[in-house]
């Protein structure tokens, strides 16, 4: 079986209080987005990477690349107006039979073990996704009315989120709606039922500058 992998990279800085998009601001010395794509590297799945990158962004990726001498082979995607359409753009780049990763370029912290597993379990059920249970107690707050939710029942999604390719290519053919969060609710727009597996507490998404300091402290952990 072939393997890919689609780093989605297309996000400000906008909560981080920077004007520098957090993918790129520096993680122990390193772009975040480079800890991200070495991850997938270095899985034994050895997936083709595409990076989906705004236009406007990738001239200065290219320069970071030649900065910190980053070689690792991997295809520059246009990002769309939405993350829906980069994806979309990076599928519709793919022709052939193969399972795809979707990861947060944000998530640099994700293990190979995760990867791997990701990947052998979407190609035997078509679909899988890493989530972790919540820890916390949750509610719901509707029409100023809250009300507590099963914690037990609770899982708070990660990516990787991994298909195989024509359960993908089905599903980025419908239209945009404000409801896709992400790709699993893409893909269960047209049926499919989707597949947990246990993420990793570690593997943290990069959006408030107090992210950026845990995952100093876990990476020299």
């Amino acid at each position: 079986m072939k393997y890919y992998a689609i780093i989605v990279a297309g996000g400000s800085g906008n909560r981080m209080q920077t004007e520098t998009p957090k993918q790129f601001l520096l993680l122990n010395n390193l772009p975040v987005l480079m800890h991200t794509i070495r991850a997938f590297a270095q899985s034994d799945a050895q997936p083709k990477i595409l990076l989906v990158i705004n236009t406007e962004q990738q001239g200065y990726w290219r320069r970071l690349c030649e900065e910190f001498n980053f070689r690792i082979p991997h295809e520059v995607i246009d990002g769309g107006s939405e993350r829906f359409y980069s994806v979309k753009n990076a599928i519709d780049f793919i022709e052939e039979d193969c399972v795809i990763a979707i990861h947060d370029a944000v998530r640099p912290l994700v293990s190979k073990q995760l990867i791997d597993h990701c990947f052998a379990e979407a190609d035997l059920k078509g679909n899988v996704i890493a989530a972790v249970q919540s820890s916390d107690s949750v509610r719901t707050l509707k029409n100023n009315k809250s009300a507590a939710l099963k914690r037990d029942e609770i899982y708070l999604v990660q990516t990787p989120q991994t298909f195989k390719f024509s359960i993908l290519k089905e599903a980025y053919t419908q239209d945009f709606t404000t409801s896709f969060t992400d790709d699993a609710s893409v893909v269960e727009a047209v049926g499919y039922e989707i597949n947990i597996i246990e993420g990793e507490r570690n593997n943290i998404k990069i959006t408030y500058p107090i992210d950026l300091e845990l995952a100093e402290l876990l990476l020299k952990r």
